[in-house]
This record gives C-alpha cells, sequence and structure tokens, in this order.
C-alpha cells in the first residue's frame, strides 16, 4: 500500500470516528447546529480521503496507462469522476 492510501485509510477511520460521534450526538439530543458542523467536519474529511485516493490513482494507473497507450481512456475516467464531483 503507497503512502497516498495509507494517509486515505487513516482519514478513512477519523472520518469514521467522526460520524459515529455525531450519531451519539443526535441520539443525545444535542444542538442540532453542533450536530450540523459535526457532519460538516466528516464531509471534509471524506473530500481529503477522496482527494487522496484519486492523487494515488492518477500518480499510478493514469501514468502507467499513458506507457502502455491507453492514457486517454484513464483521462476519460477521470474526467466523468470529476463531473460527479463537481455536480454536488
Amino acid at each position: 500500500m503507497n503512502s497516498e492510501k495509507k494517509q486515505a485509510l487513516q482519514v478513512l477511520k477519523i472520518a469514521r470516528g467522526q460520524i459515529e460521534g455525531t450519531i451519539k450526538m443526535i441520539e443525545d439530543g444535542r444542538y442540532c447546529v453542533d450536530v450540523s458542523n459535526q457532519i460538516m467536519a466528516a464531509q471534509s474529511l471524506l473530500k481529503k480521503a477522496n482527494l487522496l485516493i484519486l492523487k494515488q490513482h492518477m500518480n499510478s494507473c493514469v501514468l502507467d496507462a499513458f506507457k502502455h497507450e491507453h492514457g486517454p481512456e484513464k483521462i476519460d475516467e477521470v474526467i466523468e469522476l470529476l463531473s460527479k464531483l463537481l455536480d454536488k
């Protein structure tokens, strides 16, 4: 496992803890704004993990595809993924 995947895994574990904590906050009837802030923090962690995974993909899979004449296919794949991210 390369460094980006290790970092993404660590960030996702932190996000999991954040989400579990947020669930507990809701169950405990905590103030809605505090719950919303925790949800936004978890979303931020998920975005960070996604960027790390995409960085790894670009540096390995896409780079390798260009070396083997399949680069345009990988570019299309990344563009499709980015369009999903930007639609949000």
